[in-house]
Parts: C-alpha cells; structure tokens; sequence
C-alpha cells in the first residue's frame, strides 16, 4: 500500500520501539535467576509455536514450499546468531550499550543492499551517515582512554560491546537475505517462524552443552519471559512486519531509531546503569549517522513529489 506516515503509525511506532527498547533490560534484570541464553532459547521456542498457530489457523496463510532448505534455514541461522551474540554479549554489558550496537543493523543492511542490488545503491550523502556512524562506534571504544588515561572500559564490557556490534550484523545481513531471496514472497509469519523456530534450538542447544540450564521460575522471571514472549517475539514482530506492507520501510526505519532511545533509557531507569558522556557522545553519533542513512530515500521521495506536483499546480 506504501501510506504516508499518519497519527495511527507514528503511536503504534512509539510503542513498538518502547517495548524492543526494553527487551535487552527485561533480560539483564532476571540475569541472576536464569541465563539470557536461556531466555533467548526459552521465548523464542515457545513464540515459534504461539505464530505457527496464529498463522496457520488464525490468519491461514499459505506458506510457500521450498524456501526452508535455502533462504529459510539462511535468516533463520543469522537470526539465531543474532540473538545468541545478544544473550552472550549481555553477560559483559550493559543494557544500554546493547541497544545502541545491536541497532547498528540498518548501516549494516544498506551497505550490503548496495552491494547485492543495483537499484539500491547509496548515495554519497547516505555513505557520509556511514562515516559518521563508524565514527560514534570508534568515539566509545577510544574517547574513554584518550580522555582519562588507565580509564577504558573493562575486557569484558569491550567483547561484549563487539558482540553487540555482531548482533547488529547479523540483523542487517537477515535483512539482506529477506529483501533478495525468493523469502521476501512469503507471509510473514512463516519468515518469523523460521527464525524464531532455528534461534530456539540454537539457543537450547548451546545451554544443553554449556551446562546453563539452570533456571528459578520467580515471579520476576515468569514475567520477564512472557513479555519477552508474547509482547516481544509473537506480537510486535508480527505487528512489524504488517506495518511494513502498509507503509514505506524507509520512513518506518527512520521511526525506528527510537528504540535506542528507549534502550538507553531504560537501561538507566531500570537498571540504574551508569552513562558515561563519552557514550553519550559517540551513541548520539551512531544515531545521527543511522538516521543520515535511513532519512535519504524519504527526502529524496518527498522531494519528488514536491516536484511532480508543480507542473499539475500551474495547469489547474
């Protein structure tokens, strides 16, 4: 349908974004009763069951045969990635860092649509956003010693800041997958079931092997793992990936950029997490250089528009 942006997307897109923004702290904040591997293999096995159901026999898709052994199996292995470099990387970070590099994932995705697809090349406006994002990554990895010398960030926070950034990688290269394959054909709900199905053997199966089963079913944690269930991976998926069939995804993308947002602050509210002013810095150059990249096929549409219509206006 390709609508403009009206009152009922932007709502329901400050929604979306507010509940992934808290997704990385409702994991962190139960960390001690159960493993975030855990509770990424835990949601995503029981929302692979709760979409399976909704779209074969409440929406009755038809799936379409043939894509699991290719493109199917290849999102569903890049999201399991994903989310595995999340849960490890929330062992050594933050919260908050963790939703600033996990939404790296649109830089990554445009540079490798150019690559992929001809007609979706970025221009040179969109690789100064690039830039400008590497160097907000950069700002909070260096300004901390460059600063205050024998003051960088722990090890341990730095691998799991460069998990983050892998997670970001491997959501943008899903990304990729998706808009290039015979997969972008197919119902929504049979992608999502896809990815969530292979992320929740995945994540099993690694806390099988590493001895991370151990699990408190406190009230605290019951609660976390169905927000992160029901709220996050069955419904604002799918919510998600109806919007982008109604609306333009680059103008929803630039919308996105509040989850950080709501990442960072959540992060800090919940919590109590501490914001250094050099990520503050560099996380604010992350964001702008996102939104560079993303904003540029809106304006360039607007514009246009703008232009198509001046000849109609001087003929009426």
């Amino acid at each position: 349908m390709n609508r403009s942006i009206d009152t009922t997307a932007f709502a329901v897109m400050v929604l979306l974004c507010l509940i992934w923004g808290l997704q990385q702290s409702a994991m962190k904040i139960v960390a001690g009763s159960v493993d975030p591997m855990l509770q990424i293999g835990l949601r995503s096995g029981l929302a692979a069951v709760i979409v399976l159901g909704l779209s074969r026999v409440f929406l009755r898709d038809r799936w379409h045969r043939g894509l699991f052994l290719g493109p199917g199996l290849l999102v569903g292995v890049l999201f399991a990635l994903e989310f595995l470099l999340v849960a490890e990387g929330l062992r050594w970070t933050t919260a908050s860092h963790m939703a600033v590099f996990l939404y790296t994932a649109p830089i990554f995705a445009a540079i490798g649509l150019h690559v992929a697809q001809p007609d979706e090349r970025m221009a040179a406006v969109q690789w100064v956003g690039v830039a400008i994002t590497f160097f907000g990554v950069a700002a909070i990895f260096v300004l901390p010693e460059l600063r205050r010398p024998g003051t960088a960030p722990s090890a341990g926070m730095l691998l799991g800041d460069l998990l983050g950034l892998g997670a970001g990688l491997c959501w943008g290269m899903t990304t990729v997958v998706i808009r290039t394959t015979r997969i972008s054909e197919a119902p929504p709900a049979q992608t999502l079931f896809y990815q969530l199905a292979i992320a929740g053997a995945a994540a099993l199966g690694f806390c099988a092997l590493t001895g991370r089963l151990s699990f408190e079913p406190t009230p605290p944690v019951l609660a976390s793992l169905s927000f992160q269930t029901l709220i996050v991976c069955s419904l604002s998926f799918l919510v998600w990936f109806r919007m982008l069939q109604i609306y333009r995804s680059s103008r929803l993308g630039v919308l996105s950029f509040m989850t950080p947002v709501f990442g960072v602050a959540s992060g800090g509210l919940l919590l109590g997490e501490a914001l250094s002013s050099e990520f503050l810095l560099g996380g604010a150059l992350v964001l702008a250089g996102m939104i560079i990249v993303q904003s540029h096929e809106w304006i360039t549409a607007r514009r246009a528009a703008r232009a198509g219509q001046g000849p109609l206006c001087g003929q009426t």
